[in-house]
């Protein structure tokens, strides 16, 4: 069975860390993109990072650069998001997304399988 789990998330204080993971089991997950998406109480989906299926080029949200990091690790089949100086606003579930293209997109509709997603809380 194809799958992406999300993992990692939880509640933290504002300016905390947290670092999430999105595991792919029944394909490997070293040959495609990986966009990570979230999505808050009330309002859309919206994009926050995104790694080729290299791993030679990443791009972030303007709201995320500078504190969250996407990389991949293909020993453990998995792509993580390290979230630093967390802020209250970036409380919300994440999911972690791919497509069979292998396109690296921040368009939430260029990816066709995603993960159940795990949530994040920002709080004091």
């Amino acid at each position: 069975q194809l799958q992406l789990v999300e993992s990692g998330g939880g509640l933290v204080q504002p300016g905390g860390s947290l670092r999430l993971s999105c595991v792919a089991s029944g394909f490997t997950l070293e040959y495609y993109a990986i966009g990570w998406f979230r999505q808050a109480p009330g309002k859309e989906r919206e994009f926050v990072a995104a790694v080729t299926w290299s791993g030679d080029s990443a791009t972030y949200a303007d709201s995320v650069k500078g504190r969250f990091t996407i990389s991949r690790d293909n020993a453990k089949n998995s792509v993580d998001l390290q979230m630093n100086s967390l802020k209250p606003e970036d409380t919300a579930i994440y999911f972690c997304a791919t497509n069979t293209a292998r396109i690296m997109s921040t368009n939430g509709r260029l990816y066709d399988f995603w993960g159940q997603g795990t949530q994040v809380t920002v709080s004091s």
